[in-house]
């Protein structure tokens, strides 16, 4: 079989989306070589050699970021042909939340317009409060719903 290289990058501000992250990390390592990089840490020209990128922001008023909305606007036109993409946030559930929307859905949106294949659907992970923690079962759901992505790679 061969070896599914993934690249992780996150953005977090009190921790929930980093532990996000490490979750799936942690889930996927036995499927290939996996590693995680907060936004401002990678380079979005150098995007070209792996199989699989994986991209994580809380939600903002609807948004990512502005460190991912930066690091997504630096990802040159095509730079993910080939590549399978898959996204998710961090989120307080509440009704007004679903007026905005959340990050997930436009990070997948943009990957996609860089040219990647979306490899799953935009999942997004509950935080209690604005500060967490996360709602209990969350970590693990997060590291099935990684299992699943790689499990449709193969």
């Amino acid at each position: 079989m061969n070896v599914v290289k993934v690249l992780i990058i996150y953005d977090s501000v009190y921790g929930n989306t980093e532990k996000i992250a490490w979750a799936i990390a942690g889930a996927i390592t036995s499927f290939g070589e996996v590693k995680v990089l907060r936004a401002g840490e990678v380079n979005p020209l150098e995007l070209g050699a792996i199989d699989l990128l994986i991209v994580g922001s809380p939600t903002q008023g609807g948004k990512p970021t502005p460190v991912i909305q930066e690091f997504l606007s630096k990802i040159p036109a095509n730079a993910l042909k080939n590549i399978n993409v898959a996204s998710f946030d961090t989120r307080v559930k509440m009704f007004v939340a679903k007026l905005f929307g959340y990050a997930a859905g436009r990070i997948a949106d943009i990957l996609k317009g860089k040219g990647g294949n979306l490899a799953a659907q935009p999942e997004g992970f509950i935080v209690k409060g604005n500060e967490g923690p996360l709602k209990e079962g969350e970590l693990e759901r997060a590291a099935g719903w990684a299992k699943g992505i790689l499990q449709r790679e193969k």
